[in-house]
């Protein structure tokens, strides 16, 4: 069954800009948070920004102010836009739904992740 449906990412020079998009299941998307968490090699997972229903959005501290995330409730899906990248934000970044999305072992599902690669 697939919970998620990722899409956006890719290669992109120091300074640019990607988008990423995680339409959810009926199931997944009923959940409380979605958001995304991010890996880099040799890395421990990440916290890049999550949004609960009612629209409140938490980041993680090396993103704020550069990334911008957002849902479209009839579409079920969720945005990232990421904006001003650096090298270090070169990551698989995945999508996640939970009850609570604090940390990863709180998250209910993960997409299959979308690779990010910013370029110096």
């Amino acid at each position: 069954q697939v919970l998620f449906a990722e899409s956006g990412g890719g290669s992109v020079q120091a300074g640019g800009s990607l988008s990423l998009s995680c339409r959810g299941s009926g199931s997944i998307y009923s959940l409380n948070y979605m958001g995304w968490y991010r890996q880099a090699p040799g890395k421990q997972r990440e916290l890049v920004a999550t949004i609960n229903r009612r629209g409140t959005s938490n980041y993680g501290d090396s993103v704020k102010g550069r990334f911008t995330i957002s849902r479209d409730d009839a579409q079920k899906t969720v945005y990232l836009e990421m904006n001003s990248l650096k090298p270090e934000d070169t990551a698989v970044y995945y999508c996640a739904a939970g009850l609570e999305l604090d940390t990863p072992a709180q998250a209910t599902a993960w997409g299959q992740g979308i690779q990010v690669t910013v370029n110096s």
